[in-house]
């Protein structure tokens, strides 16, 4: 038996990318950073938070008030891959968007 390759995985040669890798940055934390605009109406934003996120539409509508006021407002928190899928969505209509981590 070769402990070497049990406890320590193969890495992939240079230029290759790993499945390891992959998995740990999918499951960081990140969240989605919605941004105000003067081209959007309240509506357009709050359907498309729903359309991204999934959540009520009271939820959207508290989101996209805040979003108003505040310049930008947090509107998704999850792994990293989630938090790409809302930003796209977001972004469908030309809504500026910043995921961090």
């Amino acid at each position: 038996m070769n402990l070497n390759n049990t406890l320590f995985p193969e890495l992939p040669e240079p230029g290759q990318q790993s499945d390891l890798f992959e998995t740990i940055e999918v499951e960081l934390a990140a969240r989605v950073v919605l941004y105000n605009d003067e081209v959007h109406t309240f509506d357009e934003v709050i359907e498309q938070i729903i359309k991204a996120t999934g959540c009520s539409a009271a939820r959207a509508e508290e989101l996209t008030l805040e979003v108003h006021t505040s310049g930008k407002a947090i509107v998704f928190d999850g792994d990293v891959g989630s938090c790409l899928r809302v930003s796209n969505v977001l972004e469908e209509i030309a809504l500026h968007t910043q995921i961090i981590c």
